[in-house]
């Protein structure tokens, strides 16, 4: 089913019926989770969720989950440059998640999106950097719920009164209509994520809407079950396709401790025991290791952060700046195995397990290890600029005069 603006008719092509604009958020939800879930071949559809057997006792269990990522995402080997003979390194493709809706945050969406629609929600509330993944990926999973978004997104004080652009994860933003209200850095620091969501929700209800609060990155204990989810997904993975092959440690990048929590607590309850290698691209270690903690906390699971994760810092000069030898390492690695990188997680991510690679060899001597690629390719675009330098591969096509024409098919004139 094709979800349109508020403005317009939503169009059924499969059975030709036109729900007019009047039409409930709450009835057009209904129809989804009915026969067009079927129309849709599961994709966009509402179901009961149902938990490994190894975290049935965790609580609370999440009740239904909406599909919405295109899942399992492929594993395969790795052959970074320079690594050395006897490790072996493989990816996990998140990346390819989706297109708008691309990136471990789908994941999220799929338990945080459900939660909203059985409290009746009618917008959704979420915050994050000016190039966040996880709001591009808001903004469009509501849409295709037929929610509105409301996005605030921490800038610049230079540009906070000024149009942020169309460029990267705005462009998406924006076309699918998310409603974008601008904070500064300072105002950010100052104030906090959890009361500038509040702030919002409130003069939402004030007009008369439900809104639904997601956190920032989608992270709390019931996004974790996200990745919790994604281990039973390696489980498959390696039983169908690799007999017995088992990875000994899991590498990823950590933002705002998600998916560092589900990984690191599928990987110790499932049959993996991969030891889990968290690569924070802001704010301290010590931070993730109390936020993980929370969202373990928040599932009784009785375990320790710091038992089942190590957390290094890879921020570099800080969160979303990068340096140009990030750049062209990122740059180096697409050329030498086709796999981009985004600048703001995967990328440190990667760039700090090599160097750890490098400075401890024994420590990664004979080990199996699979990194989770998350996503994030459209925080490049933001970047553009900072890497002209690193390209260089054009020229203009050298064309004889005395050339004779030869037509083909597709004229481009």
């Amino acid at each position: 089913m094709l979800l349109g603006c508020a403005s317009s008719a939503i169009f059924c092509p499969k059975n030709s019926v036109k729900l007019q604009a009047q039409t409930s958020p709450n009835t057009v939800r209904c129809i989804m989770e009915g026969d067009e879930s079927k129309q849709n071949f599961g994709f966009l559809s509402k179901k009961p969720y149902d938990p490994p057997s190894w975290a049935l006792h965790l609580n609370p269990l999440p009740s239904h989950v909406y599909s919405l990522a295109h899942t399992p995402t492929p594993i395969h080997r790795w052959n970074l440059p320079n690594l050395p003979k006897d490790v072996e390194v493989w990816i996990k493709r998140d990346d390819l998640s989706g297109m708008q809706l691309s990136g471990n945050k789908v994941r999220k969406l799929e338990f945080l999106m459900a939660d909203a629609v059985a409290q009746g929600a009618d917008c959704i509330i979420t915050i994050g950097g000016i190039q966040s993944n996880h709001c591009r990926a808001t903004a469009v999973a509501a849409r295709y719920l037929n929610l509105d978004c409301h996005l605030i997104l921490r800038t610049s004080q230079a540009i906070v009164d000024k149009d942020p652009g169309l460029v990267g994860n705005l462009l998406v933003e924006r076309l699918v209509g998310a409603n974008v209200e601008l904070v500064s850095k300072e105002e950010y620091s100052r104030v906090g994520s959890v009361a500038l969501t509040e702030l919002l929700k409130e003069r939402l209800i004030n007009e008369g809407r439900r809104p639904y609060v997601i956190p920032v990155g989608g992270s709390n204990s019931l996004g974790t079950w996200a990745y919790i989810e994604a281990v039973r997904e390696i489980e498959d993975q390696l039983h169908i396709g690799r007999g017995k092959m088992n990875f000994d440690d899991i590498v990823v990048a950590c933002g705002s401790g998600g998916t560092t929590a589900g990984l690191s607590l599928g990987s110790m309850l499932s049959t993996l025991k991969a030891k889990i290698h968290s690569f924070a691209v802001c704010d301290t270690p010590s931070y993730f290791y109390d936020n993980v903690q929370s969202h373990l906390d928040g599932l009784d699971a009785g375990v320790n952060s710091r038992d089942i994760v190590n957390i290094q810092d890879a921020k570099g000069l800080g969160y979303a700046i990068s340096t140009s030898e990030e750049l062209i390492l990122i740059k180096q690695i697409a050329a030498a195995t086709g796999i981009i990188l985004d600048p703001v997680y995967s990328g440190k991510a990667v760039i700090r397990m090599l160097k750890d690679i490098a400075e401890n060899p024994g420590k990664w001597e004979g080990r199996k290890i699979l990194f989770i690629h998350t996503g994030g390719l459209l925080g490049l675009y933001d970047k553009a600029e900072q890497m002209v330098q690193t390209m260089g591969n054009w020229r203009q096509m050298a064309i004889g005069e005395s050339v004779p024409r030869t037509d083909g098919i597709g004229k481009m004139f």
